[in-house]
This record gives structure tokens, C-alpha cells and sequence, in this order.
């Protein structure tokens, strides 16, 4: 079997191009063992020159929502009232803690992915100056 790394973007094509020739290969066969090692070589190539960037949290939501057949009231036990959702869901407020525990939970999302940080389009309503006397 003659195989070598992919370097450049013919080696990718030349890999896609046989790889697409070796669909129909019998798993175990000298060409699906073929096709596995060069599917492994692709992959490995594909996650250094097109990473694919994990969605930020409030489109994770909004994905799995779609995905689960829900609607924003569904969302209130994890969040809080229609307002709350609605902030959230808008991104006018930031997500908590506890909202992070439950929508993991709720929705199957990883809670590393609820807490990337994401952008607001409002003021975020949770976090007061360093200044406050409530702060202190």
C-alpha cells in the first residue's frame, strides 16, 4: 500500500478524487483498508487547513431547539420567565451559571460550550461595576 501524507491542495484533491473511487470497497478488503487510511489522512488534513469553528452558545441553543421540536416556553424551566428567554435568546443578557447547568442538561449541549464567551447586544444585566458598594 502506498501511501503518504497529504501536504498540499492537489495531494487533498488526488486523495478525495481516489477515495471516491474506493466508496464501494468491501470493509477488511485491501481497498477498504486503503480507503480508511485515506479517509484518516483527510480528516487530519481537513482539521488543519478548514477547521470548523464550534457555534457560540445562543446558536448551540437555537440548534438544538430546532433540533428537539421546541419553542422558547420550553426553555423556561432552565432560564427563567418568557422575559428571561427572550433576553437570552435575543442577547440581551448573558447567560448564568444555573442557566448553563440546566440547558445542559435539557438540551445535550456541552456546558463547555454554554459558557464560550459571545457577543451582547445590549448591556449585560448581571455584572455591576467593580465600583458598586452591591459588589463589594
Amino acid at each position: 500500500m502506498d501511501v503518504r501524507p497529504i501536504r498540499t491542495e492537489a495531494d487533498y484533491q488526488e486523495a478525495l478524487t481516489e477515495i471516491a473511487s474506493l466508496m464501494d470497497a468491501s470493509m477488511g478488503s485491501p481497498a477498504g483498508d486503503r480507503l480508511d487510511v485515506l479517509a484518516t489522512l483527510v480528516e487530519a488534513y481537513e482539521a488543519v487547513h478548514f477547521p470548523i469553528e464550534a457555534p457560540d452558545p445562543i446558536s448551540a441553543i437555537l440548534f438544538m431547539m430546532e433540533q428537539k421540536g421546541l419553542t422558547r416556553r420550553d426553555l423556561e424551566p432552565a432560564i427563567g420567565s418568557r422575559a428571561r428567554v427572550a433576553e437570552v435568546l435575543n442577547r440581551r443578557r448573558a447567560l448564568t451559571l444555573p442557566m448553563i447547568r440546566a440547558l445542559s442538561r435539557a438540551l445535550d449541549i456541552p456546558a463547555d460550550m454554554l459558557i464560550q464567551p459571545y457577543e451582547l447586544s445590549g448591556p449585560i444585566q448581571e455584572k455591576l461595576p467593580a465600583s458598586s458598594p452591591i459588589s463589594a
